[in-house]
């Protein structure tokens, strides 16, 4: 196992906030749906710690979702907090799609 520096975590959790928020923004824009991005990021989160193929969780659920357990509880303090500030993104644009919708912009 690597170390991972100060500068890289800080980094990582600015890239996640602003990435996670211009896909929400534009989801939300797209589908006028202001909480999809942050009721879907969770899955989004399954997929980029898990190395279960997707299909799996459906053919052998409980070897899977067994994995999917282990995965989740081996993830180190970092990664939970540049992972969590992908959904502090998503959420914030769902905040600001909301705010804007209220004052009056039509979004598409």
């Amino acid at each position: 196992m690597g170390t991972i520096s100060l500068t890289h975590v800080i980094l990582s959790v600015l890239i996640f906030i602003v990435m996670f928020f211009g896909i929400g923004f534009l989801v939300n824009m797209l589908l006028r749906m202001t909480w999809f991005m942050a009721i879907l990021y969770p899955i989004v989160v399954i997929l980029i710690i898990d190395e279960v193929k997707l299909y799996e969780y459906f053919t052998n659920p409980g070897n899977s979702f067994q994995l999917l357990g282990e995965k989740i509880m081996a993830l180190h303090t970092v990664d939970v907090v540049i992972l969590s500030s992908g959904l502090l993104g998503a959420i914030i644009s769902g905040l600001v799609s909301k705010l804007l919708r209220k004052q009056g912009y039509q979004m598409f």
